[in-house]
């Protein structure tokens, strides 16, 4: 399991995961800030790719993702998304 001690890796593994399983463009991601919005507001990411997107995650950031962890606010924002992966990473 790789360390994670740098909150720019966490970011850089998120847009990707964002890019690979969201199939987004990768320009697009990487314009994406603290308040871009995401669930509800990209078409792409919708109920049923919020699992393969935590799954991947996971799997990536070598993290446990609980379900109660899991709510609106918490897939509301790329900058809100950033935050609860860097929590779960670098704890």
């Amino acid at each position: 399991m790789q360390a994670w001690n740098d909150e720019e890796e966490v970011d850089k593994t998120l847009r990707a995961v964002l890019v690979d399983v969201l199939g987004l463009a990768e320009n697009r991601v990487a314009g994406f800030d603290e308040s871009s919005p995401l669930f509800g507001a990209l078409p792409e990411f919708d109920s049923m790719a919020v699992a393969g997107l935590l799954t991947e995650l996971e799997e990536r950031l070598g993290i446990v993702i609980e379900d109660h962890e899991v709510d609106a606010d918490m897939l509301e924002s790329y900058g809100a998304l950033l935050t609860f992966a860097r929590a779960k990473a670098l704890q």
